[in-house]
């Protein structure tokens, strides 16, 4: 079923390049993600109850967030989104770390331990994660795992 709704988007992606001759903004991407689950609400997206999260760099190296719900309502945000199981325990956590200033490495471990300390707290939420830490110059991408009983 995600190979589909892969190829839809990616065709959609590719319609706009050819379109517009430019890459996709975040913002924009997030609008026609919107935009496709409210159209496609019963075929094959509604059986996916999903929260997906839509982070990257806008014009002038600008951050973008925005998760959206089961429902498919957009909740942007300023710093950081959270989605998932465990994104009530998770929010508290973040939520503390992210009125100080990290730098990326700092940070990439602050989220990795804030994660696997709420993760380890929710049954539902599975065996580890990933943490994006999204700078002007780079990606640094780290899949962590946890407890597995």
């Amino acid at each position: 079923m995600l190979r589909p709704c892969f190829r839809c988007f990616l065709f959609r992606h590719r319609l706009y390049q050819l379109r517009e001759d430019m890459d996709i903004k975040p913002e924009t991407f997030a609008s026609l993600l919107f935009f496709m689950r409210k159209c496609l609400k019963f075929s094959f997206l509604e059986q996916f109850d999903n929260e997906p999260v839509i982070a990257g760099l806008g014009d002038e190296d600008k951050p973008f967030f925005c998760t959206m719900d089961s429902t498919g309502a957009k909740e942007p945000a300023k710093d950081f989104v959270v989605a998932g199981t465990a994104s009530e325990s998770l929010m508290v956590l973040v939520r503390q770390c992210s009125s100080l200033r990290w730098e990326p490495e700092e940070l990439f471990e602050i989220v990795s331990q804030a994660l696997l300390s709420s993760v380890d707290r929710d049954c539902l939420s599975g065996w580890g994660g990933h943490v994006y830490v999204v700078t002007p110059t780079e990606v640094k991408k780290g899949i962590l795992k946890g407890r597995m009983d």
